[in-house]
């Protein structure tokens, strides 16, 4: 099957992973990240980082707290990024491993190469789905924000030029957190578009393959069915791939002010 043609694009990689699964093209965009920021801020909040970035920046720590050493509290805080991201990974790779042997089992061994889609594949509902997806961005949000929030402390003890970054950074999150809530809170929606594709897509070709078996028995063997819930491998597959995107995407902060901390 032809598919659509789809635009290259070069940025989040949880935008291109949705570009892939939606099979969607994401057109280049003519609008400069400022004038998008200007479309996402509202007044108040213009003003609260207009005061943010002039206001004096916040006195830096001075004495034993900064003189504990400079490269170990930055080994600490990369430690436990690290230690976050790594523990968020391993649920959502844990979740994938656990769901498609659940399903293995629950569909009986072996699965014959030429079975159609079961009857059961065709009646699964999203739901399961959006709950777990839904509980892995709480996870994520909490224990990121935690740490950006803990990376904006650190950086408030480490000079001006620190502190006042570390003032811009929670001026910034919370203008945007909003955005970025309802942004994310509709992927869950466009995963369940996917999955009625590939779900009505594989009922389709297995319906089609029967019919042409029984109307010619001769050829039952000539024309092959996908193996049954091959469909739903695929779509654990992409839904893996959009979860870790989108924790590479929520990460995105905290990076930045690591590296401005392993600078300072």
């Amino acid at each position: 099957m032809q598919l659509p043609q789809r635009m290259p694009y070069s940025g989040a990689s949880l935008v291109r992973v949705l570009a892939r699964v939606t099979q969607t093209g994401v057109p280049a965009s003519d609008v400069s990240l400022p004038d998008r920021l200007s479309q996402w801020l509202g007044w108040t909040d213009a003003i609260a980082l207009s005061s943010a970035l002039d206001a004096a920046a916040p006195a830096p720590v001075t004495g034993a707290q900064t003189t504990r050493g400079d490269a170990t509290v930055v080994t600490l805080e990369a430690a436990r990024c690290a230690r976050t991201r790594a523990t968020l990974t391993a649920a959502i790779d844990a979740w994938r491993r656990g769901d498609a042997a659940t399903a293995r089992r629950s569909r009986g061994t072996p699965l014959r190469a030429e079975a159609s889609i079961e009857a059961n594949d065709a009646t699964i509902d999203f739901a399961l789905f959006r709950q777990h997806y839904q509980a892995q961005q709480q996870s994520m949000e909490t224990a990121i924000g935690e740490l950006r929030t803990r990376l904006q402390a650190t950086l408030a003890t480490r000079g001006e030029r620190h502190a006042r970054l570390a003032l811009v950074d929670a001026t910034m999150e919370r203008a945007l957190d909003g955005r970025e809530r309802s942004l994310l809170a509709a992927v869950p929606t466009l995963l369940e578009t996917h999955f009625t594709r590939l779900r009505d897509t594989a009922l389709a070709i297995a319906t089609a393959t029967t019919t042409a078996a029984a109307a010619t028995p001769q050829a039952q063997h000539a024309v092959a069915a996908p193996p049954a819930g091959a469909w739903l491998d695929a779509f654990r597959e992409d839904m893996h791939a959009v979860l870790l995107a989108e924790l590479d995407l929520r990460f995105q902060p905290v990076e930045g002010l690591l590296a401005a901390l392993r600078a300072s």
